[in-house]
């Protein structure tokens, strides 16, 4: 255990900031799930507007560091290419 009052500040830092990026992620990936869950359903609509929510969402963590630049676009990139997929007519 910490015993400098400088490192238990720390500590409490830490786990404060460990719940608080664990909140953030939770939203990101029920976002994530319920955005693939309208495409996959073929509610194209409800996907259009609840893409532009999760790319906003998205770009918040990437800015706050809790998932990583790359990773956010990758998430961006295939969420767009799913809607554009099932928005496309059938052949």
């Amino acid at each position: 255990m910490a015993s400098h009052a400088s490192a238990l500040k720390a500590h409490k830092q830490s786990l404060l900031r460990r719940d608080r990026n664990r909140q953030y992620r939770t939203r990101l990936r029920s976002a994530l799930k319920s955005l693939r869950a309208a495409i996959t359903k073929g509610e194209v609509d409800e996907a259009k507007q609840s893409l532009s929510a999760t790319v906003s969402l998205i770009d918040k963590m990437v800015g706050k560091g809790i998932i990583h630049d790359n990773a956010g676009d990758r998430y961006k990139s295939r969420l767009a290419r799913r809607l554009a997929k099932a928005t496309q007519p059938s052949a």
